[in-house]
């Protein structure tokens, strides 16, 4: 469509309050802010705001400590470039003599700022081709209806998490769990409906006994002992057969819950392992253990004891409603009276109690966030005296739980006793009309005492099945949390048809490779051919990509752009777990679990032998340290490696890479966290395992990196310069200026510990 003029006010419309009056002095006759966006750092990244304005012919700026705005008019070599590095949005201007201006701003804006320099493109074509502006037609979301740029894929807001209210449908889906034990819960519904039908013999028989043996004893003064037998015999033995049907059913049901429990748990936890990094990024531990321990275990108490208790009362209210409507179907149709208002008040309450729990689910998983934050970091709290402090974070979680809590009780504290008050009312009723009914002859005391007596369990039944809304609302909002794992699809993909990984040479290949977090950009455009058994050293500043290209080369993402290749084929033809075995992986912060450290340098290998543990201990030079335990290699780790030093914990990592024997090595930060002796001990252990494998190698020191083959050097997620150390000094480029740097810090470093 062509872009129409408006009045110059119009456009003022959709600025901040704080830039209108100034957008409106500076803007000339007819000329529109087409386009804005408002900045949030200063040059030296302190917040401040700061605006800017693409017009028809121009680009306007303004900050807020300036009090001149600066104009630039549209030509051909005027460019306004967008990056992100580090955590930080930039956008620069620059025409043929260099740079003219820059903007900061924080990565909540990147999205509004790539939008911003595609516009002001736009506008620039227009200005200089004198043509008219013309856009395509504009997308919205199918979702929500926010507008859409042509190119983007997603829509930014219905990308993020939204908590939907959980269904009570969601507990249907429990279903493929509980069909492999179909036979059972057929059996356990069929002891259900006998036990059921037994447990109405005792009001049923109230009537004949009070017509028949009760009532003729107060004039004929004679009680007939083989009627009375005979009444008797059938109530002890409804209630024996009705204790024993009770009995089976719930222990079959218990027996198939506590499996089905027990598959859910197993199938939750088993494709949260498959999931890639990607979803783990956006989690709390908490809030997962929280999900799979206690969310299933709330599944399995409402199949074994709620729902069966449901189930009981369905059927026990249609079988009483039957044999009321056979005795007396006015006096039936009185005492049924009540079920619409119950009916209409469990309706609206149902909602309330369904969101109502799901929120309590949320605010649950942020008490466990704290416990699983504090206790595996005692250490640290410990160490800054932050003891209080993580007390009282504690206890405003908890204190958050307690009020979302409150809240929803005082809910279901009215609906529960509003319940009871209609049952009573609707007993008084029952009797009322059934007296009335005596004085006309229409039924006998009997009648009416039976009557009464199905009623009583006929409406603690209801009252029961009005109690059980609370606990099915809770399962349901556990069973939708447990399923929002089971949905989420890993963005690391099995193939299809995997191809077997076989002689792995280690030949890495990068062809254009490009990934994104989000809407931002991380590596962009990355080729790099890596050869078997070489060792290549990835520098350069923090977040220039290199951690990011490690993890896509892992396969713990896939590429956005371009393709992975081993030997040839692509890796995302691998079985993942096939691939990753050919891999090993040191980190800079190596993570041991709890067990004993031969179980931790086996865990790649479980079926290693003891010599075979022990060589591999010896290659990372770890085996004389480990026999000076008390318990040698049978020793045991605390959690997280608490116990041994940090050199020690990188030898046994170095050790459990070494066990597995990979063709690819990748060192992520090796020794930047060690001192230098331990240094030199972790570089010998190093030394044997890169021996013949592919190596990949990050470092902030570059003096680690002096064995390295080949040095590749990246800034702002591009590789900018290859090479060994010497020709890259050489070109004074990128690594020059990162190596002087270094240099000049490590001499400050000097002259502050010899002050």
């Amino acid at each position: 469509m062509t872009m129409k003029q408006v009045p110059a006010d119009l456009t003022l419309t959709n600025l901040p309050e704080i830039w209108r009056s100034d957008v409106a002095t500076i803007l000339a006759a007819g000329e529109n802010a087409l386009t804005t966006l408002e900045v949030d750092l200063d040059a030296r990244l302190n917040f401040r705001k700061g605006i800017l304005i693409a017009t028809e012919s121009r680009l306007l700026s303004r900050s807020a400590e300036q009090s001149e705005w600066q104009s630039w008019d549209y030509r051909p070599d005027l460019a306004l470039n967008h990056y992100d590095h580090a955590g930080i949005g930039h956008l620069e201007l620059v025409d043929s003599n260099g740079l003219l201006a820059s903007w900061r701003f924080t990565l909540d804006q990147n999205l509004l700022a790539t939008r911003f320099a595609e516009q002001f493109k736009l506008y620039q074509n227009s200005q200089i081709s004198g043509e008219p502006i013309v856009e395509a037609d504009q997308l919205v979301c199918p979702s929500c209806k926010a507008p859409l740029e042509p190119d983007q894929d997603e829509c930014p807001i219905c990308a993020k998490v939204i908590h939907t209210p959980p269904s009570t449908l969601t507990l249907f889906r429990l279903w493929r769990f509980a069909e492999p034990y179909k036979l059972q819960l057929f059996i356990g519904f069929a002891l259900t409906l006998l036990g059921t039908a037994a447990g109405l013999v005792p009001p049923y028989l109230t009537g004949p006994i009070l017509d028949d043996i009760l009532i003729p004893y107060a004039t004929t003064k004679h009680i007939d002992p083989w009627m009375v037998s005979m009444y008797l015999g059938g109530l002890l033995g409804s209630a024996v057969l009705a204790w024993l049907l009770n009995w089976l059913k719930t222990y079959i049901l218990a027996l198939v819950s506590e499996r089905i429990g027990s598959d859910l748990r197993t199938a939750t936890y088993e494709h949260l392992m498959r999931l890639s990094l990607e979803y783990f990024g956006g989690k709390r531990t908490g809030d997962l253990m929280s999900r799979i321990g206690s969310g299933t275990d709330r599944i399995c108490v409402f199949l074994s004891l709620h729902l069966l208790d449901f189930a009981t009362d369905v059927i026990m209210l249609v079988m009483i409603a039957v044999f009321l409507v056979r005795q007396n179907a006015m006096l039936a149709l009185v005492t049924l009276a009540p079920l619409p208002f119950i009916a209409w008040m469990i309706h609206i309450v149902r909602d309330r109690l369904r969101n109502g729990f799901e929120k309590i689910d949320r605010v649950w998983g942020e008490v466990t966030n704290v416990l699983a934050d504090t206790i595996p970091g005692i250490r640290v709290v410990k160490a800054f005296a932050q003891e209080q402090r993580e007390a009282n974070r504690f206890y405003e979680a908890n204190r958050h739980n307690l009020l979302v809590n409150d809240r929803l009780n005082k809910v279901w504290a009215l609906f529960s006793p509003t319940v009871s008050l209609l049952t009573d009312i609707g007993m008084l009723v029952v009797w009322a009309f059934g007296i009335w009914q005596i004085s006309r002859g229409e039924i006998t005391t009997g009648v009416l005492i039976s009557f009464v007596a199905l009623m009583g369990r006929f409406y603690g039944r209801l009252d029961s099945m009005s109690r059980i809304v609370s606990v099915t609302q809770k399962s349901a909002s556990a069973a939708k949390r447990v399923f929002d794992i089971l949905d989420h699809v890993s963005s690391v993909p099995e193939p299809a048809n995997p191809v077997k990984v076989t002689n792995v040479q280690g030949h890495i290949e990068l062809r254009e490779v490009g990934f994104r977090y989000g809407n931002r950009a991380v590596n962009r455009g990355v080729s790099l051919n890596i050869k078997p058994g070489e060792m290549i050293g990835l520098v350069g500043h923090s977040g220039s990509g290199k951690s990011t290209l490690v993890n896509l080369i892992c396969r713990f993402y896939d590429v956005a752009e371009g393709a992975i290749l081993l030997d040839g084929v692509d890796i995302r033809s691998f079985a993942v777990s096939d691939y990753r075995r050919n891999i090993g992986l040191v980190l800079q912060e190596p993570f041991l679990f709890f067990g004993t450290i031969a179980d931790n340098i086996a865990y790649g290998k479980p079926d290693a032998t003891r010599d075979e543990i022990m060589d591999a201990a010896r290659a990372a030079h770890a085996h004389e340290f480990i026999l000076r335990l008390p318990q040698g290699y049978d020793s045991m780790v605390g959690e997280r490696g608490q116990g041994l030093s940090g050199g020690e914990r990188q030898r046994i990592s170095i050790a459990r890479a070494l066990l597995i024997d990979p063709k690819i090595l990748i060192l992520d930060e090796a020794t930047s966290s060690v001192d230098s002796e331990t240094e030199k001990e972790i570089q010998k252990a190093l030394d044997n395992l890169v021996k013949g494998r592919t190596t990949i190698a990050i470092a902030h020191r570059l003096s680690t990196l002096n064995k390295a083959d080949r040095l590749v050097v990246m800034d702002r997620g591009v590789v900018v310069e290859e090479g060994k150390h010497e020709v890259l000094m050489a070109q004074q480029g990128a690594y020059y200026r990162l190596y002087q740097a270094q240099a000049r810090n490590a001499a400050v470093l000097l002259e502050s510990s010899e002050g």
